[in-house]
């Protein structure tokens, strides 16, 4: 494959054996693709290789292609003919993402570019795209009749001090006073957006620099969607792409600038108990792989709380075999997205999303990363000083960083 987001997608129409349409027309729609003698040649084949096959050499056979191309091939060749199995679709990474009502805008792309032994590397047939997280039948979620919103009149007045879903949010500081004053006679609501000017939609510095949960409105609410409060509730808002990396797996960029505040996606996957949490940390032939997709919803845990939800153990989100793109991203020491816990009705913060936020500006192509224990390891464990008996138990960091600790945990 070569840098174009779906470079290897054959133009629409194009079909090896004959002028017709393929079966997901959709997903290739605007993007530029090169001869057709290229869409089954290998990413390393020589020049002269791929110019004497177009010329004289049939087609590669399917079990001489790499496994993403001949994953690729399976799927916009023929999925969703009728005579195609439909399980085999079901299992499909592409036919998932394109299922996702944000395909046609913002589409989720897989590549691998990488050299050697990790070219032949292809997402696990067994993991799942999703774009919302799945509750497991123990998680409890509250009924429409417990669910409570703002009664708002205009999405306007969402922010000021009359809208409920803000009443928990802390006080505005004075270095984030650059929106519009509002109208004489009404006070400001602790808003934790930018609702006016360049700066729209992006999160304030106050909250980026805190570890403060974000309070929004949601569908129980009088305000429409469009909303200057409903930033994470409206969904992600740029292309992604998952790729291969040279040492670190599958890693994430996006194609398009991101600025610094500005909401990229959600970490999604199955929301479990802290006990079928820990059974499965156990069952993980290597426990602390298991850890990187497994996160604790436990902003809200207090012993002393009166929800007896928020008393327990909190849940927590498994994004190994069911998640979206996010699930892709690594670790970084220095990075540039931080995970907040978000909450749209506040009768589930058992169950708050986990929202990624630019934390600085991130140019075109930068690979997305986040802190995974968001600086969490102790200051004399970093720098090698982890003392030698104690390293061999421990998950050694590549993140590659000047500020590198050396380890994740």
């Amino acid at each position: 494959m070569s840098s174009n987001l779906l470079d290897t997608i054959p133009p629409e129409g194009y079909s090896p054996h004959q002028q017709s349409k393929p079966a997901c027309p959709t997903l290739y729609r605007s993007i530029p693709i090169p001869a057709p003698s290229r869409v089954f040649s290998s990413q390393h084949a020589s020049h002269d290789r791929i110019s004497s096959r177009a010329s004289s050499t049939p087609v590669e056979q399917p079990h001489q292609l790499p496994k993403m191309e001949e994953a690729m091939k399976q799927h916009f060749f023929y999925h969703g003919k009728p005579d195609t199995d439909p399980s085999e679709a079901e299992k499909c990474h592409w036919c998932q993402i394109r299922s996702f009502k944000t395909h046609k805008k913002l589409p989720i792309t897989i590549v691998n570019e990488a050299k050697g032994d990790e070219r032949k590397e292809v997402l696990n047939p067994d993991f799942k795209f999703i774009d919302h997280s799945i509750p497991s039948d123990n998680v409890p979620i509250a009924g429409a009749s417990f669910r409570t919103g703002c009664n708002c009149a205009d999405d306007e007045q969402c922010m000021y001090s009359t809208c409920e879903c803000l009443d928990e949010m802390a006080p505005d500081s004075d270095e984030d006073m650059s929106d519009a004053p509002p109208a004489r006679g009404r006070r400001m609501q602790k808003f934790q957006y930018h609702h006016s000017g360049t700066k729209a939609g992006l999160l304030k510095s106050r909250i980026l620099d805190s570890r403060e949960p974000i309070y929004e409105c949601h569908d129980g609410c009088s305000c429409s969607k469009n909303c200057p409060n409903r930033v994470v509730e409206r969904g992600r808002t740029v292309p992604l792409q998952i790729f291969r990396t040279k040492n670190r797996g599958w890693g994430v960029k996006c194609p398009v600038d991101i600025k610094k505040g500005q909401f990229v996606d959600k970490y999604l996957g199955e929301i479990i108990t802290s006990e079928e949490a820990n059974r499965r940390r156990a069952e993980s032939t290597v426990s602390d792989k298991k850890d990187v997709y497994l996160f604790a919803l436990d902003k809200f845990s207090d012993p002393d709380s009166p929800d007896p939800l928020l008393r327990a153990p909190p849940f927590e989100v498994d994004g190994e075999w069911m998640s979206g793109p996010t699930r892709f991203i690594n670790h970084s020491c220095d990075p540039n997205m931080r995970i907040f816990a978000r909450v749209g009705d506040a009768v589930d913060k058992h169950v708050h999303d986990l929202a990624l936020f630019a934390i600085r500006d991130i140019p075109a192509g930068e690979e997305l990363t986040f802190d995974y224990v968001d600086g969490g390891l102790a200051e004399e464990d970093a720098g090698g000083l982890v003392p030698d008996d104690k390293k061999k138990d421990m998950t050694k960091c590549l993140c590659g960083t000047k500020k590198c600790r050396g380890f994740l945990w």
